[in-house]
């Protein structure tokens, strides 16, 4: 079982590497005007899953994120990486908790894709997104709800920014001095771009609480696109692009060499 766990965690990084690594050379594609514009995650996996090929691909990404939320749950629930329960743990905690069930339920989707996978299509994740705003409108206080979720992500942004410039990578991993020296700065890239790239979502989510406007509201692909239309936009896709791509790779490196003790949550 502990052996399962471990596997489970480490395909778990590798599927998060994947899903990075495909969303920034969309991103970077959608700079140079290769492509019409950025995606998020699950047009992307719908746009795999139209491809014969790209079922397999979904098929074990999905898995993988399946594996990667048991992994969280560990971390979160048990605390395998031994964190404590001061309150910059409990903090990193509820994040990983929070991680665990946007990659679980990504994965869930991903396979929900492959049992209907002759109505594949691509995945509208901007009416999707106007979709589930103008419903929360609806709600009572639903203005300050959307306003307490633009606020959430910036905070995750900007959080994920910190993190990139100030978290000593090195320590999750064992490798060698040498290889930890080359492969840090994947992670501190990576997880600055994946902070940028969460803001400007944020934002609209903010602008669409003050002004109770679901229209305002873009998903995550689409907050990007928007990004690149503004001047110099496409020069600040690209970048964005390039890092989330580092932040692919660094998955790939997290799952053959993070230290993922699960015997230590079940002891």
């Amino acid at each position: 079982m502990i052996q399962g766990l471990e596997w489970a965690g480490r395909l778990g990084y590798a599927a998060r590497g994947v899903v990075y690594l495909g969303l920034g050379a969309i991103a970077l594609l959608a700079a140079v005007d290769m492509t019409p514009r950025a995606r998020g995650a699950k047009a992307m996996l719908a746009a795999w899953a139209a491809w014969p090929p790209g079922l397999v691909i979904v098929a074990l990404v999905s898995l993988g994120l399946l594996g990667f939320a048991v992994w969280r749950g560990l971390q979160a629930g048990l605390d395998a990486d031994r964190q404590g329960v001061s309150p910059k743990a409990i903090a990193v905690r509820v994040g990983q908790a929070v991680s665990g069930l946007i990659y679980g339920g990504l994965g869930l989707w991903g396979l929900e894709l492959l049992d209907a996978f002759e109505d594949v299509g691509e995945a509208d994740e901007e009416q999707a997104a106007h979709g589930a705003a103008a419903a929360i409108l609806n709600w009572p206080y639903g203005e300050t709800l959307l306003l307490l979720a633009g606020l959430t992500l910036v905070g995750v942004g900007i959080g994920n920014v910190i993190q990139g410039l100030m978290q000593d990578f090195s320590k999750r991993l064992s490798c060698d001095a040498r290889l930890c020296r080359v492969v840090a700065p994947l992670a501190r890239i990576g997880y600055g771009a994946r902070g940028l790239a969460t803001l400007p979502a944020g934002v609209f989510l903010i602008k669409a609480g003050l002004e109770a406007r679901s229209a305002d509201v873009h998903s995550w692909g689409g907050a990007l696109q928007a990004l690149e239309r503004q001047p110099l936009g496409s020069w600040v896709l690209g970048l964005i692009a390039l890092g989330l791509a580092a932040f692919g790779l660094f998955g790939l490196v997290e799952a053959a060499f993070r230290r993922i003790r699960p015997a230590q949550a079940l002891a």
